[in-house]
């Protein structure tokens, strides 16, 4: 059951404050006043808030697809004149699935107890993050909740739909990649072998490539899984290096180094910074918590700092495109756009335009790398293939060369 903390009047008039545990909000005051208090401010405490509401989903409810969705039915209801409250109810009842129906059923008793609808999900943190809810906030600051929701799940939609593309552009190429090694591995470990036994008992001198693969084999049959063991400890160890904060900038910054990848990522995190510092000011968000916030969302460390530096430099008094142009992690497009919509007045539809050219470049981008790894994967497949075959058969063309 979450706490909340409370600031009364006694019968005295005296003021008093405390904790108080109940369902909501509501039923906090109607205890405050069984008591003969005169409830002034009931708030959620947050983090008991949270504890509750994850000892009860232990899963998320919505992946990232199923957020979009459920944000644009509520952004539909709302907009339509629907108060939040019967908003929330047509969606529980037209929920199928019992954990996402108990979720806005818990969202619904919080906004009936009198909590605001960003502080409903504040109690939710695992399925609507600080961006989710500042937009929230703002849009019940403005009286514009309805559109703000529009807003966020055409942003959410957009994230899915790159995050997507750029998925479906590496996984062709990963599979192949896998299919390669476990076919190299197979002829290894089984077929040179095979082969192997059939030549042990000739005099005469194999081939330097037969010799070669044999030896590897050997080492394939005997060392094998040796090289698997270091290589999972290597895996493990780096998953827990990754961890310390120190240690991860600076890998994600050698990452952003990297031919082909890095620029990917860079133009990733790039495109999804600027699409939500723009919907954040778009929403009237204050620019210094959209920047934090919009910080926040970047997968990449390093740009993460950056980012966290750029907010400082603001707080201090320069322009938002002069913090951005001397971060040269981040494409020099984002400054320039930052700059035209400082001085025109339109600073989130300038950022919108930056997150679109930069979504799209990174879509380009993933599509020309993909075209590009298949054949060159396809055909390193091929070759190592043929040199494992040449290393085989090669015995067998010399045998019949000596018999002519």
């Amino acid at each position: 059951m979450p706490a909340y903390k409370f600031e009364a009047l006694d019968a005295d008039g005296k003021p008093k404050s405390g904790l108080v545990e109940a369902d909501n909000a509501k039923a906090a005051r109607a205890q405050l006043r069984a008591q003969a208090l005169v409830p002034l401010d009931v708030a959620i405490v947050q983090q008991a808030a949270n504890d509750a509401v994850a000892s009860r989903f232990k899963r998320r409810v919505f992946n990232g697809t199923g957020l979009a969705v459920w944000t644009r039915q509520m952004a539909g209801l709302v907009g339509s004149g629907l108060p939040l409250e019967r908003a929330l109810t047509a969606l529980m009842d037209d929920s199928e699935d019992p954990r996402q129906r108990e979720l806005v059923a818990h969202l619904r008793s919080e906004v009936n107890g009198g909590s605001t609808f960003a502080r409903a999900l504040a109690t939710a943190p695992r399925e609507f993050d600080d961006v989710y809810r500042a937009v929230v906030a703002a849009g019940e600051q403005s009286g514009a909740l309805g559109p703000v929701l529009e807003r966020m799940a055409d942003d959410l939609e957009a994230r899915q739909e790159l995050r997507g593309k750029v998925v479906g552009a590496m996984l062709y190429p990963a599979i192949v990649s896998l299919i390669a090694v476990v076919i190299v591995i197979a002829l290894l470990t089984y077929v040179v072998p095979q082969v192997a036994g059939v030549y042990a008992g000739g005099k005469r001198a194999l081939p330097l490539l037969t010799v070669a693969m044999l030896a590897l084999s050997a080492f394939v049959r005997q060392w094998g899984w040796l090289v698997a063991i270091a290589a999972a400890a290597g895996g493990v160890m780096l998953a827990f290096s990754l961890r310390n904060d120190a240690f991860r900038e600076r890998f994600d910054a050698f990452w952003l180094k990297l031919p082909l990848v890095g620029r990917l990522s860079r133009g990733y995190n790039a495109a999804r910074f600027a699409g939500t510092l723009a919907m954040l000011a778009g929403a009237g968000v204050p620019i210094l918590k959209a920047l934090q916030a919009a910080a926040e969302t970047q997968s990449n460390r390093a740009m993460r700092a950056d980012a966290m530096a750029a907010l400082v430099q603001v707080r201090e008094g320069a322009p938002l495109a002069n913090a951005m142009a001397s971060k040269k992690r981040f494409p020099g497009l984002l400054a320039m756009f930052a700059r035209l919509g400082e001085q025109t007045g339109t600073l989130p539809r300038m950022l919108q335009r930056a997150a679109d050219q930069l979504s799209g470049e990174v879509q380009r981008r993933a599509m020309a790398m993909a075209t590009i790894l298949e054949p060159l994967l396809i055909g390193a497949m091929g070759a190592v293939v043929l040199v494992i075959m040449l290393a085989v058969l090669m015995p067998i063309i010399q045998l019949n060369t000596w018999v002519r």
